[in-house]
Protein backbone atom coordinates (compact mmCIF):
# COMPACT_ATOMS: atom_id res chain seq x y z
CA UNK A 1 0.00 0.00 0.00
CA UNK A 2 1.26 3.38 -0.93
CA UNK A 3 2.15 5.87 1.64
CA UNK A 4 -0.44 8.66 2.12
CA UNK A 5 1.64 11.90 1.16
CA UNK A 6 1.88 14.07 4.24
CA UNK A 7 0.60 17.23 2.53
CA UNK A 8 -2.85 16.06 2.86
CA UNK A 9 -2.98 15.58 6.44
CA UNK A 10 -4.43 17.76 8.45
CA UNK A 11 -2.68 19.22 11.67
CA UNK A 12 -4.69 16.90 14.27
CA UNK A 13 -3.42 14.35 11.79
CA UNK A 14 0.31 15.15 11.99
CA UNK A 15 0.70 15.59 15.53
CA UNK A 16 -0.76 12.00 16.05
CA UNK A 17 2.03 10.75 13.52
CA UNK A 18 4.51 12.85 15.24
CA UNK A 19 3.32 11.12 18.78
CA UNK A 20 3.47 7.86 17.25
CA UNK A 21 6.65 8.26 15.37
CA UNK A 22 5.12 7.10 12.32
CA UNK A 23 6.24 10.31 10.48
CA UNK A 24 8.56 13.15 11.35
CA UNK A 25 8.03 17.46 10.81
CA UNK A 26 10.77 16.84 8.33
CA UNK A 27 8.93 14.58 6.73
CA UNK A 28 5.69 16.71 6.67
CA UNK A 29 7.45 19.98 5.90
CA UNK A 30 9.19 18.30 2.80
CA UNK A 31 5.87 17.10 1.25
CA UNK A 32 4.04 20.57 2.13
CA UNK A 33 7.36 22.19 0.13
CA UNK A 34 7.58 19.38 -1.98
CA UNK A 35 3.66 20.17 -2.66
CA UNK A 36 4.33 23.96 -3.40
CA UNK A 37 6.85 23.94 -5.50
CA UNK A 38 4.65 21.57 -7.34
CA UNK A 39 1.34 23.88 -7.78
CA UNK A 40 2.60 27.02 -6.71
CA UNK A 41 3.50 27.99 -10.30
CA UNK A 42 -0.20 27.38 -11.07
CA UNK A 43 -2.29 28.57 -7.96
CA UNK A 44 0.26 31.77 -7.04
CA UNK A 45 -0.67 31.21 -3.46
CA UNK A 46 2.60 32.47 -1.90
CA UNK A 47 4.54 35.30 -2.65
CA UNK A 48 7.11 33.82 -0.36
CA UNK A 49 8.31 30.43 0.20
CA UNK A 50 11.54 29.57 2.29
CA UNK A 51 12.68 26.03 1.96
CA UNK A 52 15.96 26.43 4.25
CA UNK A 53 14.23 27.97 6.94
CA UNK A 54 11.28 26.06 6.91
CA UNK A 55 13.75 22.57 7.14
CA UNK A 56 15.54 23.82 9.83
CA UNK A 57 12.27 24.94 11.47
CA UNK A 58 10.98 21.31 11.15
CA UNK A 59 14.85 19.71 12.11
CA UNK A 60 14.23 21.50 15.44
CA UNK A 61 11.22 20.64 15.72
CA UNK A 62 12.22 16.64 14.96
CA UNK A 63 14.50 16.91 17.75
CA UNK A 64 11.81 18.04 19.95
CA UNK A 65 9.35 15.24 19.12
CA UNK A 66 12.50 12.10 19.63
CA UNK A 67 12.97 14.05 22.88
CA UNK A 68 9.39 13.58 24.08
CA UNK A 69 9.46 17.37 24.22
CA UNK A 70 7.43 19.13 22.04
CA UNK A 71 6.91 23.08 22.57
CA UNK A 72 4.02 23.53 21.60
CA UNK A 73 0.40 22.95 20.46
CA UNK A 74 1.45 22.71 16.93
CA UNK A 75 5.24 22.06 16.77
CA UNK A 76 6.47 20.35 13.51
CA UNK A 77 2.69 21.93 11.88
CA UNK A 78 3.90 23.50 8.31
CA UNK A 79 1.99 26.95 8.15
CA UNK A 80 1.72 30.02 6.28
CA UNK A 81 0.88 33.32 6.96
CA UNK A 82 -0.85 35.86 5.09
CA UNK A 83 1.43 38.61 3.71
CA UNK A 84 -0.42 41.87 5.81
CA UNK A 85 0.94 40.21 8.91
CA UNK A 86 4.07 40.94 9.91
CA UNK A 87 6.84 38.32 10.47
CA UNK A 88 10.39 38.73 11.06
CA UNK A 89 13.21 38.00 9.00
CA UNK A 90 10.69 38.29 5.98
CA UNK A 91 9.17 41.51 3.83
CA UNK A 92 5.81 41.97 4.63
CA UNK A 93 4.70 43.58 1.19
CA UNK A 94 0.88 43.69 1.12
CA UNK A 95 0.37 43.05 -2.00
CA UNK A 96 1.81 46.48 -2.86
CA UNK A 97 4.67 48.31 -4.69
CA UNK A 98 4.70 50.94 -2.59
CA UNK A 99 6.43 49.01 0.48
CA UNK A 100 10.32 48.45 0.09
CA UNK A 101 11.09 45.15 0.62
CA UNK A 102 14.75 45.72 1.54
CA UNK A 103 14.26 47.58 5.01
CA UNK A 104 14.49 45.41 8.91
CA UNK A 105 11.94 43.28 8.88
CA UNK A 106 12.80 42.64 12.69
CA UNK A 107 9.18 42.62 14.53
CA UNK A 108 6.61 39.58 14.48
CA UNK A 109 2.68 39.96 14.59
CA UNK A 110 0.84 39.28 17.81
CA UNK A 111 -0.60 36.39 15.48
CA UNK A 112 3.22 35.26 14.30
CA UNK A 113 4.49 35.33 17.33
CA UNK A 114 2.21 32.69 19.18
CA UNK A 115 2.76 30.42 16.30
CA UNK A 116 6.45 30.37 16.64
CA UNK A 117 5.95 30.04 20.11
CA UNK A 118 3.81 27.29 19.68
CA UNK A 119 6.38 25.41 17.56
CA UNK A 120 4.88 25.93 13.77
CA UNK A 121 7.35 25.59 10.73
CA UNK A 122 6.36 28.65 8.99
CA UNK A 123 6.99 27.92 5.37
CA UNK A 124 6.22 31.53 4.13
CA UNK A 125 3.86 34.32 2.84
CA UNK A 126 0.44 33.94 0.77
CA UNK A 127 -1.04 36.14 -1.26
CA UNK A 128 -3.40 39.24 -0.89
CA UNK A 129 -4.81 41.97 -3.11
CA UNK A 130 -3.16 45.68 -2.17
CA UNK A 131 -3.72 46.24 1.20
CA UNK A 132 -6.53 43.38 1.29
CA UNK A 133 -9.00 45.86 -0.14
CA UNK A 134 -11.35 42.98 -2.09
CA UNK A 135 -12.30 40.16 -1.78
CA UNK A 136 -10.80 38.24 -4.53
CA UNK A 137 -6.88 37.81 -4.83
CA UNK A 138 -5.02 39.71 -7.15
CA UNK A 139 -2.84 42.54 -7.52
CA UNK A 140 -0.14 44.47 -9.75
CA UNK A 141 2.24 43.27 -7.49
CA UNK A 142 1.84 39.66 -7.35
CA UNK A 143 -0.49 39.20 -10.07
CA UNK A 144 -3.74 36.58 -10.18
CA UNK A 145 -4.29 33.93 -7.55
CA UNK A 146 -6.31 30.80 -8.45
CA UNK A 147 -8.98 28.52 -6.84
CA UNK A 148 -7.62 24.87 -6.50
CA UNK A 149 -10.78 23.59 -7.54
CA UNK A 150 -10.34 25.03 -11.07
CA UNK A 151 -7.87 27.34 -12.14
CA UNK A 152 -10.22 29.73 -13.91
CA UNK A 153 -11.66 30.93 -10.64
CA UNK A 154 -10.64 33.00 -7.91
CA UNK A 155 -10.15 31.50 -4.88
CA UNK A 156 -11.78 34.69 -3.30
CA UNK A 157 -10.50 37.25 -0.94
CA UNK A 158 -8.55 39.06 0.60
CA UNK A 159 -7.06 35.81 2.42
CA UNK A 160 -7.57 34.31 -0.67
CA UNK A 161 -3.88 32.67 -0.64
CA UNK A 162 -4.18 31.29 1.92
CA UNK A 163 -7.16 29.48 1.53
CA UNK A 164 -6.33 28.28 -1.89
CA UNK A 165 -2.65 26.99 -0.11
CA UNK A 166 -4.64 25.40 2.49
CA UNK A 167 -7.14 23.67 0.50
CA UNK A 168 -4.20 22.28 -2.18
CA UNK A 169 -2.04 20.47 1.19
CA UNK A 170 0.81 23.61 0.47
CA UNK A 171 0.66 23.89 4.31
CA UNK A 172 -2.02 22.34 6.73
CA UNK A 173 -2.52 25.47 8.51
CA UNK A 174 -2.37 29.12 7.60
CA UNK A 175 -3.88 32.86 9.31
CA UNK A 176 -5.77 35.19 7.59
CA UNK A 177 -7.30 38.45 8.00
CA UNK A 178 -11.04 39.63 7.34
CA UNK A 179 -12.50 42.77 6.98
CA UNK A 180 -15.38 42.59 5.47
CA UNK A 181 -15.27 38.48 4.74
CA UNK A 182 -11.55 38.41 3.66
CA UNK A 183 -11.22 35.02 5.97
CA UNK A 184 -14.65 33.42 4.67
CA UNK A 185 -15.21 33.72 1.66
CA UNK A 186 -11.95 32.12 0.42
CA UNK A 187 -13.26 29.36 2.71
CA UNK A 188 -16.08 28.88 1.26
CA UNK A 189 -15.12 29.27 -2.57
CA UNK A 190 -11.71 26.52 -2.04
CA UNK A 191 -13.62 24.51 0.41
CA UNK A 192 -12.36 25.36 3.63
CA UNK A 193 -13.28 26.11 7.86
CA UNK A 194 -12.15 29.51 8.27
CA UNK A 195 -13.49 31.34 11.13
CA UNK A 196 -13.59 35.07 12.18
CA UNK A 197 -13.42 34.99 15.79
CA UNK A 198 -15.16 38.11 17.42
CA UNK A 199 -13.44 41.37 17.44
CA UNK A 200 -10.32 41.58 19.61
CA UNK A 201 -10.00 37.79 19.87
CA UNK A 202 -6.79 36.95 18.45
CA UNK A 203 -4.98 40.35 19.19
CA UNK A 204 -3.50 42.02 16.18
CA UNK A 205 -0.31 44.64 15.99
CA UNK A 206 -0.18 46.80 14.26
CA UNK A 207 -3.98 47.84 13.91
CA UNK A 208 -6.00 47.22 10.65
CA UNK A 209 -5.98 51.19 8.79
CA UNK A 210 -9.38 49.93 8.18
CA UNK A 211 -10.63 49.92 12.45
CA UNK A 212 -12.90 47.85 13.86
CA UNK A 213 -13.84 45.67 11.44
CA UNK A 214 -10.68 44.11 10.89
CA UNK A 215 -10.31 40.85 12.34
CA UNK A 216 -7.77 38.09 12.57
CA UNK A 217 -8.73 34.18 11.61
CA UNK A 218 -7.34 30.79 10.83
CA UNK A 219 -7.99 28.80 7.94
CA UNK A 220 -7.97 24.55 8.01
CA UNK A 221 -9.25 21.92 6.38
CA UNK A 222 -11.00 20.71 9.93
CA UNK A 223 -12.62 22.59 12.67
CA UNK A 224 -10.47 20.78 15.14
CA UNK A 225 -7.35 22.21 13.04
CA UNK A 226 -9.11 25.42 13.94
CA UNK A 227 -9.49 24.65 17.71
CA UNK A 228 -5.79 24.18 17.92
CA UNK A 229 -5.09 27.24 16.13
CA UNK A 230 -7.19 29.38 17.73
CA UNK A 231 -5.92 27.85 21.45
CA UNK A 232 -2.54 29.57 20.29
CA UNK A 233 -3.87 32.66 18.34
CA UNK A 234 -5.95 33.23 21.61
CA UNK A 235 -2.91 34.60 24.09
CA UNK A 236 -2.74 37.83 24.84
CA UNK A 237 -1.00 40.25 23.57
CA UNK A 238 -0.23 44.09 25.09
CA UNK A 239 0.54 45.54 21.88
CA UNK A 240 -2.91 45.57 21.02
CA UNK A 241 -5.07 47.95 22.99
CA UNK A 242 -8.51 46.79 21.63
CA UNK A 243 -7.67 42.80 22.19
CA UNK A 244 -10.16 41.13 24.60
CA UNK A 245 -9.44 39.79 28.06
CA UNK A 246 -7.31 36.48 28.55
CA UNK A 247 -9.47 33.66 27.46
CA UNK A 248 -8.70 30.01 29.09
CA UNK A 249 -11.20 28.82 27.34
CA UNK A 250 -9.79 25.00 25.32
CA UNK A 251 -11.38 25.17 22.03
CA UNK A 252 -10.59 21.31 21.38
CA UNK A 253 -13.13 20.73 24.01
CA UNK A 254 -16.58 19.50 23.12
CA UNK A 255 -15.99 19.46 19.42
CA UNK A 256 -17.96 15.91 19.26
CA UNK A 257 -20.75 16.69 21.76
CA UNK A 258 -22.88 17.37 18.93
CA UNK A 259 -25.57 20.41 18.37
CA UNK A 260 -28.75 18.65 19.96
CA UNK A 261 -31.02 21.22 21.71
CA UNK A 262 -29.16 23.99 20.03
CA UNK A 263 -31.64 27.55 19.08
CA UNK A 264 -30.54 27.87 15.38
CA UNK A 265 -32.34 30.95 13.40
CA UNK A 266 -31.95 29.92 9.82
CA UNK A 267 -32.07 32.96 7.20
CA UNK A 268 -31.38 32.20 3.91
CA UNK A 269 -31.34 35.82 2.58
CA UNK A 270 -30.71 37.95 5.97
CA UNK A 271 -34.26 38.88 4.46
CA UNK A 272 -32.54 41.48 1.42
CA UNK A 273 -30.51 39.11 -0.65
CA UNK A 274 -32.07 38.81 -3.42
CA UNK A 275 -29.70 37.33 -5.84
CA UNK A 276 -28.52 33.91 -4.42
CA UNK A 277 -26.98 31.34 -6.42
CA UNK A 278 -30.03 28.69 -6.53
CA UNK A 279 -27.26 25.86 -6.11
CA UNK A 280 -26.30 27.73 -2.78
CA UNK A 281 -29.83 28.26 -1.83
CA UNK A 282 -30.33 24.37 -2.01
CA UNK A 283 -27.47 22.99 -0.27
CA UNK A 284 -27.27 25.74 2.37
CA UNK A 285 -31.36 24.78 3.02
CA UNK A 286 -30.22 21.22 3.28
CA UNK A 287 -27.96 21.92 5.48
CA UNK A 288 -30.04 23.50 7.76
CA UNK A 289 -32.30 20.38 7.70
CA UNK A 290 -29.65 18.18 8.52
CA UNK A 291 -29.12 20.25 11.51
CA UNK A 292 -32.70 19.98 12.44
CA UNK A 293 -32.44 16.42 12.21
CA UNK A 294 -29.39 16.04 14.21
CA UNK A 295 -31.71 17.42 17.26
CA UNK A 296 -31.19 21.32 16.94
CA UNK A 297 -33.83 23.32 16.87
CA UNK A 298 -34.31 25.30 13.36
CA UNK A 299 -36.28 28.35 13.33
CA UNK A 300 -36.24 30.08 9.81
CA UNK A 301 -36.31 33.66 10.71
CA UNK A 302 -34.79 36.99 9.43
CA UNK A 303 -33.23 39.04 12.03
CA UNK A 304 -34.64 41.93 11.06
CA UNK A 305 -32.08 43.98 9.71
CA UNK A 306 -31.69 45.97 6.36
CA UNK A 307 -29.04 45.55 3.70
CA UNK A 308 -25.63 47.30 5.36
CA UNK A 309 -23.51 47.33 2.42
CA UNK A 310 -23.70 51.16 2.60
CA UNK A 311 -22.10 51.21 5.87
CA UNK A 312 -19.39 48.70 5.14
CA UNK A 313 -17.98 49.74 2.10
CA UNK A 314 -18.44 53.63 3.39
CA UNK A 315 -16.11 52.48 6.17
CA UNK A 316 -14.07 50.66 4.11
CA UNK A 317 -13.09 53.11 1.59
CA UNK A 318 -12.73 55.96 4.09
CA UNK A 319 -10.02 53.65 5.27
CA UNK A 320 -8.33 52.82 1.94
CA UNK A 321 -8.10 56.94 1.17
CA UNK A 322 -6.27 56.71 4.78
CA UNK A 323 -3.49 54.78 3.35
CA UNK A 324 -4.01 56.19 -0.22
CA UNK A 325 -3.62 59.54 1.31
CA UNK A 326 -0.19 59.04 3.30
CA UNK A 327 1.65 57.68 -0.27
CA UNK A 328 4.19 60.28 -2.46
CA UNK A 329 2.79 60.88 -6.11
CA UNK A 330 5.14 58.32 -6.72
CA UNK A 331 3.58 55.39 -5.13
CA UNK A 332 0.52 56.30 -6.14
CA UNK A 333 0.74 56.04 -9.76
CA UNK A 334 1.71 52.45 -8.86
CA UNK A 335 -1.26 50.85 -6.56
CA UNK A 336 -4.18 48.64 -7.62
CA UNK A 337 -6.73 50.39 -9.89
CA UNK A 338 -9.17 48.97 -7.70
CA UNK A 339 -7.02 49.81 -4.65
CA UNK A 340 -7.23 53.52 -6.01
CA UNK A 341 -10.92 53.61 -6.89
CA UNK A 342 -11.84 52.60 -3.03
CA UNK A 343 -9.71 55.68 -1.57
CA UNK A 344 -10.86 57.93 -4.01
CA UNK A 345 -14.42 57.10 -3.16
CA UNK A 346 -13.18 57.31 0.33
CA UNK A 347 -12.19 60.95 -0.25
CA UNK A 348 -15.45 62.27 -1.40
CA UNK A 349 -17.02 61.80 2.23
CA UNK A 350 -17.22 63.85 5.23
CA UNK A 351 -16.50 63.76 9.11
CA UNK A 352 -20.32 63.97 8.94
CA UNK A 353 -20.69 61.21 6.87
CA UNK A 354 -18.53 58.93 8.95
CA UNK A 355 -20.03 59.66 11.98
CA UNK A 356 -23.57 58.92 10.90
CA UNK A 357 -22.43 55.81 9.58
CA UNK A 358 -20.68 54.79 12.91
CA UNK A 359 -23.99 55.68 14.34
CA UNK A 360 -26.27 52.95 11.83
CA UNK A 361 -23.25 50.37 12.69
CA UNK A 362 -24.19 51.02 16.48
CA UNK A 363 -27.82 50.26 15.71
CA UNK A 364 -26.68 47.72 13.84
CA UNK A 365 -24.56 45.70 16.46
CA UNK A 366 -27.60 46.28 19.29
CA UNK A 367 -30.01 44.94 17.08
CA UNK A 368 -28.21 41.72 16.86
CA UNK A 369 -27.52 41.70 20.10
CA UNK A 370 -30.88 41.70 20.75
CA UNK A 371 -31.91 38.87 18.04
CA UNK A 372 -29.00 36.63 19.69
CA UNK A 373 -30.67 36.57 23.34
CA UNK A 374 -33.36 34.44 21.95
CA UNK A 375 -30.42 31.74 19.95
CA UNK A 376 -27.27 29.93 19.99
CA UNK A 377 -26.40 30.34 16.42
CA UNK A 378 -27.50 32.48 13.51
CA UNK A 379 -26.94 30.02 9.91
CA UNK A 380 -26.85 31.60 6.52
CA UNK A 381 -24.77 31.15 3.48
CA UNK A 382 -21.54 31.83 3.03
CA UNK A 383 -21.44 33.66 -0.09
CA UNK A 384 -24.59 34.31 -2.46
CA UNK A 385 -22.59 32.92 -5.39
CA UNK A 386 -20.08 30.23 -6.51
CA UNK A 387 -16.46 30.73 -6.99
CA UNK A 388 -16.31 34.38 -8.94
CA UNK A 389 -13.75 33.90 -12.51
CA UNK A 390 -10.36 34.69 -11.86
CA UNK A 391 -9.76 38.19 -13.28
CA UNK A 392 -7.08 40.96 -13.46
CA UNK A 393 -6.77 43.83 -11.19
CA UNK A 394 -9.31 46.67 -12.62
CA UNK A 395 -11.07 44.30 -14.22
CA UNK A 396 -14.62 46.20 -13.51
CA UNK A 397 -15.51 49.57 -12.39
CA UNK A 398 -15.46 50.19 -8.70
CA UNK A 399 -18.92 50.48 -6.81
CA UNK A 400 -20.41 49.05 -3.55
CA UNK A 401 -21.70 46.33 -5.26
CA UNK A 402 -18.97 45.43 -7.33
CA UNK A 403 -16.54 45.38 -3.79
CA UNK A 404 -19.26 43.76 -1.81
CA UNK A 405 -22.56 43.08 -3.30
CA UNK A 406 -22.06 39.28 -3.89
CA UNK A 407 -21.22 38.49 -0.50
CA UNK A 408 -23.98 40.10 1.14
CA UNK A 409 -24.34 37.34 4.19
CA UNK A 410 -20.05 38.23 5.17
CA UNK A 411 -20.48 42.35 5.63
CA UNK A 412 -22.31 42.59 8.43
CA UNK A 413 -20.83 40.99 11.27
CA UNK A 414 -17.16 42.75 10.75
CA UNK A 415 -19.85 45.67 11.64
CA UNK A 416 -21.51 43.62 14.64
CA UNK A 417 -18.19 42.33 15.60
CA UNK A 418 -19.69 38.79 16.23
CA UNK A 419 -17.77 35.75 15.54
CA UNK A 420 -18.88 33.81 12.34
CA UNK A 421 -17.17 30.99 10.77
CA UNK A 422 -17.68 29.26 7.24
CA UNK A 423 -17.78 25.15 6.81
CA UNK A 424 -18.59 23.26 3.44
CA UNK A 425 -21.42 22.15 2.32
CA UNK A 426 -21.74 20.65 -1.44
CA UNK A 427 -20.50 21.05 -4.76
CA UNK A 428 -21.89 23.03 -7.30
CA UNK A 429 -22.83 20.90 -10.16
CA UNK A 430 -19.53 22.09 -12.04
CA UNK A 431 -17.46 21.31 -9.03
CA UNK A 432 -16.91 24.47 -7.02
CA UNK A 433 -17.82 24.46 -3.16
CA UNK A 434 -20.39 25.61 -1.31
CA UNK A 435 -20.13 27.21 2.03
CA UNK A 436 -22.19 27.64 4.93
CA UNK A 437 -21.85 30.61 7.16
CA UNK A 438 -22.56 30.30 11.05
CA UNK A 439 -22.71 33.13 13.25
CA UNK A 440 -22.51 33.33 17.11
CA UNK A 441 -22.95 35.66 19.80
CA UNK A 442 -20.59 38.82 20.49
CA UNK A 443 -17.93 38.82 22.98
CA UNK A 444 -18.82 35.38 24.23
CA UNK A 445 -17.04 32.03 23.98
CA UNK A 446 -17.07 32.11 19.81
CA UNK A 447 -16.26 28.35 19.57
CA UNK A 448 -19.86 27.54 19.42
CA UNK A 449 -20.42 27.02 16.20
CA UNK A 450 -17.11 24.44 15.85
CA UNK A 451 -19.19 21.79 17.03
CA UNK A 452 -20.66 21.52 13.86
CA UNK A 453 -17.77 19.82 12.23
CA UNK A 454 -17.28 19.48 8.16
CA UNK A 455 -15.89 16.96 6.19
CA UNK A 456 -12.73 17.38 4.66
CA UNK A 457 -12.78 19.07 1.43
Amino acid sequence: MLKPDLADATATELLSLYRSKKASPVEATQAALNRIDQLNAQLNAYCLVDHAHALQSARESEAHWMRGEPVGELDGVPTSIKDLILTKGWPTLRGSKTIDPHQPWEVDAPATARLREAGAVLLGKTCTPEFGCKGETNSPLTGISRNPWNLDHSPGGSSGGSAAAVAAGMGALSVGTDGAGSVRIPAAFCGNFGLKPSFGRIPAYPLSPFGSVAHLGPHTMSVADGALMMNVLKQPDARDWTSLPSDNTDYLVGLNDGIRGLRIAYSPTLGYARNVHPEVSRAVDAAARQMEMLGACVEQVDPGIEDSLDISTGLWFIGAWSVYNALSPVQQASVDPDFKAEALLGEKMSLLDTHQLNLRRGLLGSHMRQFMQGYDLLVTPAVAIPALPAQAAGHSTMSPEVMLGWTPFSYPFNLTQQPACTIPCGLTQDGLPIGLQIVGRCLTTPWCCARLRPTKA
